[in-house]
């Protein structure tokens, strides 16, 4: 139950149930989707609106802010926000989270399967048996995971992971990023230069203005014809006109994508390459996973009422100096 001082949160669109409970029980809760007016539904609550739930790759802009003037909080689900206007987000004083670090491991688990079935054509082998080929003839011979050289393109959280897990399988790491880390894999200061001294090209980069397209037609020629990319990151990073080129003409050997630059919709030219295994954004998509990263959704905004720094703000949008006064926020956690 909620009193008429409680705060009042925006759900920007349909989310997972148990999220909604948590939410619905220490908030006043709105759901934008479900109202039949969009404009007429924001015209009446987006006066009062302090808090946002927003999902993964919602679009949240000057707009939207404009119709929130006593906007304090958005709570996104997930570890990349290039969707959300941060810098805009900085200059009205809106603090923004994410869902950082609880889906890591989780991501990280998914490249090296999409790198497994990419290197050995796991999916095209399952293809093989089920279309009866096999009792004409065994499946061809694949390339190997051995000998092989990995450069990761982000060495962030979830680059770290895969590299973890990369060299549990005896593969040689090496990364590009903005800065050199301390960590005992190579640098190479250009993304030239990493593609020149891999075989495997492995995106966690996020996305956003500066990271669009860098993977792009000459990164992949200096990959080489054994070159395989594996993105798991943001389908904007990597120009895929040239990618679906370089796949077709054989400049690389195969791709494993888990998201696209115009996401759901992946190219005809793409979908049809028989040396790509291709997934619908599910890096992060296990219940497990999916959980963990609702309660940190809703625990980012639980701290920020009750007068306290959220657990996971992104760096663009610094907390104020000193927190936010308490606002009554009932129910138990």
């Amino acid at each position: 139950m909620t009193s008429d001082d409680t705060p009042e949160i925006l759900l920007i669109r349909q989310t997972r149930p148990d999220v909604a409970e948590r939410l619905s029980a220490r908030f006043r809760l709105h759901r934008l989707e479900a109202a039949p007016d969009r404009d007429a539904f924001l015209s009446e609550v987006g006066p009062r609106i302090r808090g946002l739930a927003v999902g993964a790759m919602t679009p949240i802009d000057a707009a939207l802010f404009d119709r929130l003037p006593k906007l304090e909080i958005v709570s996104s689900f997930g570890v990349g926000y290039d969707t959300i206007d941060v810098a805009e987000a900085a200059r009205r004083g809106v603090c923004v989270t994410h869902t950082p670090d609880v889906l890591s491991d989780e991501v990280a688990d998914l490249a090296l399967g999409l790198l497994l079935a990419t290197v050995r054509r796991i999916p095209q082998g399952d293809r093989y048996l089920r279309e009866g080929r096999w009792r004409q003839a065994s499946f061809p011979l694949t390339t190997s995971l051995r000998e092989r050289r990995a450069g990761i393109l982000g060495l962030g959280r979830i680059g770290r992971a895969i590299a973890t897990r990369l060299d549990a399988f005896g593969v040689a790491v090496a990364y590009h990023g903005r800065t050199p880390q301390d960590v005992d894999y190579a640098y190479h200061d250009s993304l030239i230069g990493l593609a020149q001294a891999s075989d495997i090209l492995i995106v966690a980069a996020p996305g956003g203005p500066e990271t669009k397209g860098i993977v792009d037609a000459a990164v992949l020629e200096a990959l080489g014809p054994e070159g395989i990319v594996i993105n798991i990151a943001r389908g904007s990073v990597i120009d895929e006109a040239a990618l679906t080129a370089a796949l077709q003409a054989g400049t690389i050997l195969g791709a494993g994508l888990d998201v696209f630059e115009n996401e759901p919709h992946v190219p005809d030219a793409l979908a049809a390459l028989d040396n790509t295994v291709l997934l619908p954004h599910v890096g992060s998509g296990s219940h497990y996973t999916r959980a963990a990263m609702g309660r940190l959704l809703t625990d980012n905004l639980f701290a920020w009422f009750e007068g306290k720094a959220p657990p996971t703000p992104v760096p663009e949008t610094p907390l104020p100096e000193t927190p936010v006064p308490e606002t009554p926020v009932p129910g138990p956690r």
